[in-house]
């Protein structure tokens, strides 16, 4: 299927590893423009290497930029001025007991998983106005449905995160404009995968029993019962970001896998 991505201009924040990359890699098969950001010069540039490996034709650029600062923000809107599709991938977890979550802990991950996507929908939505046309989306998680005791402060970004992505798309009614959120389920990224590894060398057990006891006890509600790859949510999140997405708008859409034992 041809998305129409062709001559649409998109950026991926934290694009440099996991789904993030994996996006970015999908909108560039399917012939859009990508910048790719990371805090870090060398990741970009690493990402950009790879992408292009791929998808030799594809015009990738990068911004390394912290985008949970407001500096960073700022430097972004000096290299890059309009757009036509965000995705606001950037974010952060943590497992910790609540009553040790402290106030710093707190603002840390909501400026990382939620105002960054505040700032950067400010930034861009008005440009795509101008334009009437434009995708916006919300890397979320199956996390704002189920809140994990694990981690509440994580749940309660990404629960914001659906609630802010509904109120820009019913800001954005009667345009060409969509907003969504993507609610991934476990997804091997980077992170997992080290996490995994690590469980498994220290128990003396291969890294497949780590993931099956993790989806026997931690998320037994899964269908998947594996982690998702970061290509399968990419390719839900290609499609959204595509003109022939245009009757989607103001949902959550989920790729969690079945975790969320919800009809709707």
């Amino acid at each position: 299927m041809d998305l129409q991505l062709q001559k649409k201009t998109a950026i991926v924040t934290g694009s440099t590893a996991g789904i993030g990359l994996a996006i970015a890699h999908a909108l560039a098969r399917e012939g859009a423009s990508v910048i790719v950001n990371g805090r870090s010069q060398a990741r970009v540039d690493e990402a950009i290497q790879e992408i292009k490996q791929e998808s030799p034709t594809a015009t990738v650029k990068g911004v390394a930029a912290d985008l949970s600062t407001i500096a960073g923000v700022h430097q972004l809107a000096r290299e890059v001025h309009e757009i036509d599709i965000l995705v606001n991938n950037l974010g952060i977890y943590e497992a910790k007991p609540f009553e040790k979550i402290t106030d710093e802990d707190w603002r840390h991950i909501i400026e990382v998983n939620l105002m960054s996507g505040v700032r950067l929908s400010r930034l861009y939505l008005p440009k795509m106005r101008e334009r009437n046309w434009g995708r916006v989306i919300f890397i979320s998680s199956e996390s704002a449905v189920q809140t994990p005791v694990e981690m509440i402060h994580y749940g309660v970004t990404k629960t914001a995160q659906v609630a802010l992505a509904r109120g820009l798309a019913e800001s954005a009614a009667g345009t060409n404009i969509t907003v969504n959120s993507v609610l991934a389920g476990p997804t091997r990224s980077e992170g997992v995968e080290g996490f995994v590894r690590g469980m498994a060398a220290e128990r003396g057990v291969d890294e497949k029993q780590v993931e099956k006891e993790f989806f026997q006890n931690v998320r037994p509600t899964s269908l998947l019962k594996r982690f998702a790859t970061p290509d399968e949510v990419a390719s839900l999140v290609a499609y959204l970001c595509s003109p022939i997405a245009s009757a989607t708008s103001g949902a959550a859409l989920r790729v969690d896998g079945g975790v969320v034992r919800s009809l709707l």
